[in-house]
This record gives C-alpha cells, structure tokens and sequence, in this order.
C-alpha cells in the first residue's frame, strides 16, 4: 500500500519518474517496416502500438489485462448553480454503474475491460471553493491516495474516467489556474447548463482563482483547493501508472484536467499519456493543446465516465491486431518495394 503522508511525500513521487523502454518500442517499429504494407500507411495505428511497447516494455505489447476506473466525488460549488443536475446524481449513477446501466457498462464490455468504479465520500461534498480550499492537505493526500491503491499493478492499460456533478467547475477551475485565461477560457456547458449558469459558473472560478491566489504557483495546491476528490484519485492513479510501467488513455477535460498538474511539475510527466477523445465540452481541445496531447477520436462526447477513451480501447485493440497478425513480406511473399 502506497500512503501518501504530506504533500513533500507526494512532490516527490510526482518529480521521480521512471522512463519507458526505447528498446521495446524499437523492436515494434522494426516489425511495422517489413509488414505487407506501405510504409506509414496504418499512421497513428503504428504510432500507437509503439507507444504501448515503450511503456509496457514488452514487444510486441499485450491488451490482455486492461482496466477502466471511474472515480467519484460531489462538489460544494454546486450550491453556486453551475450545474444542471443536482448533487444527488452522482451517488444515483454510481448505482447504475453497479447495476450495468450506463453508457460505460456497455463500452467496457465490448472493450472487453474490467470496470470498477470508487466512489469517494460521496455524502461529504468538498467544500465550496470559492470560500475555502475544496480539500484541506489529509484529505487531498487520502483522495491521491486512494487513486494510487486503485490501479492494479498487472494492468496492461488503464484508462481513468469520472463521475461527479459539478466537476466540470472544478475541472475548469484547475486548468485556469494552470493556465491562465480564467473561467472564460475553459468552462463551458457541462451537463448542459443554460446561459445563466454559464455565467455563474464562470463568476465561480474567477471568485475562486481570486481567493486562493496565494497557492497558484503551485500544482499540488491548485488541486487541493480547486479540484475534488475524484480529480485527486484520478491523479494518483496516473501517477501509480507511471511507476508501475503501464500506459494510460484519459478520457475527457475533467480526467485531462486532473492529470494536467503532473505536467506542470515536471517535464515529461504525462509521456505515458494518450488522450483516448477530444470532448466537445469547450475547454478540453484548448487543454489538450497546452498539454501537447493529441486526442486519438473526436466524436462529439462530453458523456464522462471514460466512455471516450473506452472506444479509444477499441482503437487500440484493432491497431494491435494489425501489428501481431499480419504478415510480413517475406512471409507472404510479397515482393517489397523496389529501391
């Protein structure tokens, strides 16, 4: 069990960073050249199956093991109006997750995934941060914490999705603050919040990023304060993934705006990272481009609960079948092209 005691304990973990294995990815890169095919031509396909070689360490790569995890977490700010569903949502959909009714279920079996889904005191809203940090340092480190014990270390590819009513806020609240640009930046319509509530929902993060000013410089405190606990766990459960050697799909904004302070606190902290989605939530391709992460789909989700990055999965397992199954020139006999 990983415990993180102190935000120095956790800086640390974030700065100390193991590498991926080049030597894998070579090997990947050597089979794509002399499979019956054009050289580049499955693109992005190639691109992502060394990605997962150089992670893994492994060539070629296996799917076999891949784990989808949904946090979630309930936010104080909602009491601002900054969404269009109530607080009590979140709790009634992480029953449906256990009942097999959402758009996730479906995915993660066809994906053929292992879903599980944390919830994270879900009957204690962080608090409003407009007014106050959302989580003070214990219980930021517990949310982190439980991100970081949530992996499983045999996993092939985890991908890390959310759910929590209000979260978009706070999603935006962090990117802002990591970024610049205010609440006009990056907070848009979420779950589908009218004009109205766009305004207030962007009054909120610009009140908060004037409130907790003193901490903006630094990433870990950002998060305490302007995130929630699934962000945390999301968090943590990127950073458990680096150092256990296991690349990552996120999902949407709010998983990319969890992940987002990794980046700021250390160069080449998010190079296990694909974006499985480009969300249509409007914040998120602007996230993506500070990042530097390109989005795999871009289908028009902004459902959440990693339902993107789970078709991304699919992306993936298709590419890695290109990779294993066809033959090479020699193989088929097939002349090669001529130089």
């Amino acid at each position: 069990m990983t415990r993180f005691v102190s935000l120095e304990d956790l800086r640390q973990a974030c700065l100390d960073l193991p590498g991926g294995h080049p030597e894998a990815e070579a090997k990947v890169r050597h089979r794509e050249a002399v499979l019956t095919k054009p050289k580049r031509s499955l693109g992005r396909l190639e691109d992502a199956v060394a990605w997962l070689a150089h992670w893994q360490g492994k060539s070629p790569p296996r799917l076999d093991k891949v784990e989808i995890l949904v946090f979630a977490g309930n936010h104080g700010v909602t009491a601002r109006g900054v969404s269009a569903y109530p607080a009590e949502v979140t709790a009634q959909m992480v029953a449906n997750f256990a009942a097999g009714g959402a758009a996730i279920n479906q995915l993660a079996r066809i994906a053929e995934a292992e879903l599980r889904v944390v919830a994270l005191s879900l009957e204690r809203p962080t608090a409003d941060f407009t007014q106050a940090p959302a989580m003070d340092e214990d219980a930021f480190l517990d949310a982190v914490s439980s991100g970081y014990e949530a992996l499983s270390p045999e996993a092939d590819l985890v991908v890390l999705g959310e759910m929590g009513i209000g979260n978009t806020t706070a999603a935006a609240a962090v990117a802002a603050s990591l970024f610049g640009g205010g609440g006009a930046r990056f907070a848009g319509h979420g779950t589908g919040i009218d004009e109205q509530g766009l305004k207030r929902k962007r009054e909120a993060i610009d009140q908060a990023l004037t409130h907790h000013a003193d901490i903006l410089s630094d990433p870990l405190r950002i998060a305490a304060c302007l995130g929630g606990r699934e962000l945390a766990a999301i968090l943590g459960a990127c950073l458990a993934a680096r150092h256990a050697h296991i690349p990552v799909l996120i999902d949407g904004f709010v998983s990319t705006a969890a992940v987002a302070p990794l980046a700021k606190l250390r160069e080449g902290a998010l190079d296990h990272v694909m974006a499985g989605h480009l969300s249509s939530e409007s914040g998120h391709r602007v996230l993506l481009q500070e990042l530097g992460l390109r989005p795999m789909l871009d289908l028009d989700m902004r459902l959440g609960e990693g339902s993107g990055a789970a078709v991304a999965v699919l992306v993936l397992r298709a590419a890695l079948a290109c990779h294993t199954g066809m033959a090479t020139f020699a193989e088929a006999q097939v002349s090669g092209k001529e130089t």
